[in-house]
């Protein structure tokens, strides 16, 4: 069985597009993600530690987004995903960008991926 820890509405700052334009100043993506866990050891000592932080994971992902400069969501979404697996042990992982105001016919565009193998 896999639990899940959700992040929702996670606002951060990058450069990101692929007309020079965009690349000048930051705007904003937003990330929604739903991380695998097992939350059973975490329920039962009241522990950070036994936990999937969440804190750390927002923490971890500014520092990633506000450092880069990305021409594509889907790059940005793959860098994103590929810390998650690699450095918080998250077995399976489905995380949606949102890049506002990219059309301006539409509320925002973006990019949904799921990486790693879910256990259910």
């Amino acid at each position: 069985m896999s639990d899940i820890v959700f992040i929702r509405g996670l606002r951060l700052e990058t450069r990101i597009g692929i007309h020079p334009w965009e690349q000048r100043s930051t705007r904003p993506i937003i990330l929604d993600l739903q991380l695998s866990a097992d939350a059973r050891r975490a329920a039962a000592s009241d522990r950070i530690e036994d936990a999937l932080d969440y804190e750390a994971v927002a923490r971890r992902l500014r520092e990633l987004v506000i450092q880069g400069r990305y021409a594509l969501v889907e790059t940005l979404a793959e860098r994103c995903a590929q810390v998650l697996l690699d450095e918080f042990g998250v077995r399976w992982l489905r995380l949606e960008l949102n890049k506002p105001g990219a059309v301006g016919e539409g509320t925002d565009v973006g990019v949904i991926i799921e990486r790693g193998q879910r256990v259910d």
